[in-house]
């Protein structure tokens, strides 16, 4: 994968706060009451922030600044003279002004719900949303330019000196100061988009068509602008909830913004031609998904203006030290708001305050040429882009100096000539290489990759210490076919294991694909209910270093398989595979053994099974780049997925043991409920006819690691339950910190609370218990449903989860476990 993200990391972890001159500390009023979002600005420039919710600022700025200007409506502005450099810990005290604006109520602190002018105004806007910008019209049209940038805050000398940057000094030839937080900056890529936006309000159809793209060194990836535009997701100030890096914020034109807000009446004024009313905003409560900031709304429509949000200081999000949005919107007649301009910026910092090292990313997007009620057919919006496009990733400087609705600053065009030179050096080669392979987990030679490098060891009863070494084709990103494969060696059953999978694209309108491989390796069976014939899968409890118990039911697998795939339209796809397995015990003293006559004396160790499989999947949501037989999902989690699959077990062909049919049904489906966080509901039903052994029944999965396995059961042992017939619910909820952040000593941490329950009901035939010679007592949860519950806590440190498992029922089977803890790591905003 040749993403942005290694190039960003090469550079992370090398720089440190600059500054001509630096400014903090805190504005009161004569009572030594904090003064929230009062305005602090160096004198005759544009650099200014806000104060936050306690009254403390921070503002830095590249050039030497004399003074700075105090502000806040009601008090008297206040200019200061500052020293050269650090101006730090101030206290700063405002006075009320003598006169005030008799029309403007000020409210400090939390403000009435009742008695306020400002709530009138937003009730109004909530009953005319529905009908404001292009939702007036039954079809839209409109042109579209996106400019994505990503910089390096905060360089000084000592970065500049670093040895690291040996031979790449030229890059600090482009340093700048940004005008709105003072910090100084490198620009290190920069990406631009012209599109044309179609739409039906009707039917709801969109169609977005990509005109052309340019990047600063990545032109034609779109795997990474793909994925760098998945970042800043398009997103409406009408709704409830702007969701972003995985989260819900409430939105301040909410309607139940009024539990989040407070809201002021500040000012009214002319913008352009219409009136409008300027309300200010900010949070109730601290740690809660909000912002702060203003919105100017029209006095007739309730349309809004202008609008910025700042995410508060306190939100609980990981990694993210400071969101900005700005949207301005301009009147096409007297009743009609259309967006013009949406600025959305995020700071991203390992650590979390005001002067924080890290990377700040921009995304702008500006539109124009807005044509109405042209309406087009349902074909044309079906039609979609089914190959790579190059002249759209090529396009001239005449296309750009057409189709930009802005000029690009001179950082920006630098900016472009710096990384094609940059790209050039062999010292940024070698850490933009070793930062690819720590994301991606694959070192890239000429044609193919080596890897994934995080498989290289493992580890379990069977095959003691494992070492694997694997690889693939890798051409591009829209190969037209893969060739992908892996040895390994276990050193205790001193054995060779190995997988391979080739996949050819053979039409691109119908993504025909045909697909064959196969697999020779130890693995633990029963950790899905869902049958997979992956040949390069494994499952975690497979290599697992330490157990809950004796791990000593490990199976030997031979699996081939032959499939055809197709994709009728977007995100539905059809498979129909072909597969051969031979099973048999790997662990000792651990059996699949099945009885072979009527009688019950003969019995057999190995199953060879044939089986045929259709699969239909549906994603409905999902989002992908490339065009080749492998394509990279860029919104992984955020979309429900559809699984039905019909098998189709046939006896003597191939040797094959047994006749049966199965029929299995996976439903996935995440779920954003406001601002009450995010919820996963999971459902899988499955049903065998016919008589099969234990290696062909639906185990319940269990999971005796101390780690979270997907859709598992963690206080369930390996092949605790067996089941031909079975129903399971996993239920799972994510409060985002929700409820924590109502606790003193608590919210200062940001912890996440987790619930889930998850249960499962099953049944197993007379018939298959009969043949079964295995020594393992098949018990199935029919009498009432096998369920347990559990309570976490994630974001521990920022990377650790921890769930506390309790079983529900069935304390009676043997060697039941009543309570269980499994831990979870990861990276989440």
């Amino acid at each position: 994968m040749k993403k942005i993200f290694p190039f960003i990391v090469v550079f992370a972890a090398f720089f440190s706060s600059y500054a001509q001159t630096r400014l903090s500390g805190i504005v009161q009023d004569k009572t030594g009451t904090s003064i929230a979002f009062a305005n602090v600005v160096f004198l005759n420039s544009s650099e200014g922030t806000t104060t936050n919710q306690e009254g403390k600022f921070y503002l830095t700025s590249g050039k030497d600044q004399d003074s700075a200007e105090f502000s806040y409506v009601g008090y008297k502005t206040l200019i200061i003279p500052l020293k050269k450099g650090d101006n730090l810990n101030m206290k700063v005290v405002l006075t009320e002004a003598s006169e005030q604006l008799s029309e403007v109520k000020i409210y400090q602190g939390k403000t009435s719900k009742t008695n306020n002018p400002a709530l009138d105004i937003l009730r109004k806007i909530w009953e005319n949303k529905r009908e404001n910008g292009i939702n007036k019209f039954a079809q839209y049209q409109f042109r579209k330019y996106e400019k994505i940038e990503f910089k390096l805050n905060s360089i000084d000398s000592s970065v500049i000196k670093n040895p690291i940057f040996n031979g790449m000094e030229f890059i600090f030839d482009n340093l700048d100061t940004n005008k709105v937080t003072g910090k100084a900056y490198l620009p290190i890529f920069i990406n631009e988009s012209a599109l044309k936006v179609y739409g039906d309000n009707k039917t709801g159809k969109k169609r977005v068509d990509l005109l052309g793209n340019k990047n600063s060194g990545f032109s034609e990836n779109q795997n990474l602008i793909a994925m760098v535009k998945d970042i800043y997701d398009e997103y409406d100030i009408y709704k409830n909830y702007l969701q972003f890096f995985d989260k819900n914020f409430v939105s301040p034109l909410s309607t139940t913004g009024i539990n989040n807000y407070n809201y002021v009446l500040k000012d009214s004024a002319y913008i352009g031609d219409t009136w409008c009313y300027n309300i200010q905003y900010y949070p109730r409560r601290k740690n809660e998904l909000t912002f702060k900031g203003d919105f100017w709304v029209n006095d007739t429509t309730w349309a809004i203006r202008k609008i910025n949000l700042e995410m508060t200081e306190s939100a609980n999000l990981n990694w993210i030290t400071g969101v900005y949005i700005e949207q301005e919107f301009e009147v096409l007649n007297d009743s009609v708001f259309l967006i013009t301009k949406d600025i959305f910026q995020a700071d991203f910092a390992f650590q979390e305050k005001a002067d924080a090292r890290g990377i700040s990313g921009k995304k702008t997007i500006l539109y124009d040429d807005y044509e109405f009620n042209i309406k087009n057919t349902s074909e044309f919006f079906r039609r979609e882009v089914i190959e790579f496009q190059k002249e759209v990733y090529t396009r001239d400087d005449d296309f750009w100096a057409e189709n930009r609705m802005e000029p690009l600053s001179g950082q920006e065009r630098a900016v472009y000539k710096m990384i094609d030179t940059l790209q050039t050096v062999k010292a940024f080669k070698r850490l933009y290489n070793l930062a690819t392979i720590a994301e991606s987990g694959y070192i890239e030679f000429n044609g193919w990759d080596f890897g994934p490098v995080y498989s290289i060891f493992g580890y379990n009863a069977v095959e003691g210490f494992r070492v694997r070494a694997g690889g693939r084709t890798y051409f591009g990103q829209n190969d037209p076919w893969r060739i992908q494969g892996y040895g390994a060696y276990g050193f205790r059953d001193q054995k060779f294991k190995y997988g391979i999978l080739g996949s050819w694209l053979l039409d691109k309108k119908s993504r025909l694909i045909v697909s064959a491989g196969t697999r020779r390796d130890v693995e633990q069976l029963g950790t899905s209910l869902t049958n997979s014939t992956d040949v390069m899968g494994r499952s975690l409890a497979s290599s697992s270093l330490i157990n809950v118990g004796d791990n000593d039911k490990l199976s030997s697998i031979n699996l081939s398989v032959v499939s055809v795939e197709m994709e009728p339209f977007q995100n539905f796809t059809v498979r129909v595979s072909g597969s051969f397995r031979n099973l048999k015990p790997a662990s000792p003293g651990f059996s699949l053994d099945y009885y072979t006559d009527e009688a019950r004396t003969e019995s057999a160790s190995e199953i060879d099974q044939t089986e045929i499989s259709t699969i239909i999947n549906y994603s409905p949501g999902r989002k992908t780049s490339s065009y080749g037989v492998e394509r990279t999902v860029v919104n992984g989690g955020d979309f429900p997925t559809i699984f039905l699959s019909y098998s189709l077990g046939v006896k003597d062909i191939l040797n094959s043991d047994f006749d049966y049919k199965r029929l299995q049904f996976f439903y996935d489906q995440p779920i954003f409920i406001g601002g009450f966080g995010k919820s996963n509901v999971s459902l899988e039903a499955g049903i065998t006819f016919g008589a099969v052994p234990l290696g062909l029944l639906s185990v319940v999965p269990g999971n005796q690691t101390y780690f979270a396995l997907y859709n598992s059961f963690s206080l369930l042992n390996f092949y605790e339950f067996v089941t031909d017939t079975y129903l399971a619910v996993h239920l799972e909820h994510n409060f985002n910190g929700r409820l924590f952040a109502r606790i003193p000593g608590l919210r200062n941490l940001n912890l996440r609370e987790i619930v889930g329950i998850k249960g499962v009901l099953g049944s197993i035939s007379e018939e298959n218990k009969r043949l079964n010679a295995s020594g393992i007592r098949l018990i199935a949860p029919n009498d009432e449903p096998y369920w347990q519950y559990s309570l976490g806590v994630g974001n521990i440190f920022k990377f650790l989860r921890l769930d506390a498992h309790f079983r529900g029922n069935y304390f009676d089977i043997p060697d039941a476990r009543k309570f269980g803890v499994t831990a979870t790591f990861g990276f989440h905003f």
